[in-house]
């Protein structure tokens, strides 16, 4: 699990229309498939999801006390080319999302 630690706030559904805009695009340019990855917003965060290729959640993306965004990545698929493709786009577009500026800082769980 991925920690990012922020100065200000994270509104839930400002980063899911953040995350929306850009997620399928950036994959499908990185991986050259046609692969749609739905997002979906719930009552912790956000829920990434490929019910096409995959069983359960690819990641889960929590808002926690407001400046605590946790990116949680599913066990089941750690070393799936798609997952890992898709893990480097959320962290890069998690680094511009609150802004460089905003962010805390960043620490690994496991």
């Amino acid at each position: 699990m991925k920690i990012i630690c922020t100065i200000d706030p994270v509104n839930v559904d400002e980063l899911n229309a953040f995350l929306q805009k850009d997620i399928n695009t950036l994959f499908k340019e990185r991986r050259q498939k046609d692969i749609n990855l739905i997002l979906e917003k719930n009552a912790a965060g956000i829920q990434m999801t490929c019910p096409a290729l995959y069983e359960s959640f690819l990641f889960d993306i929590q808002v926690i006390n407001g400046t605590e965004i946790h990116i949680i990545k599913s066990e089941h698929y750690t070393d799936d080319v798609n997952v890992l493709t898709l893990e480097d786009i959320i962290n890069n577009l998690m680094l511009s999302y609150p802004g460089r500026d905003n962010i805390d800082h960043i620490a690994e769980e496991s």
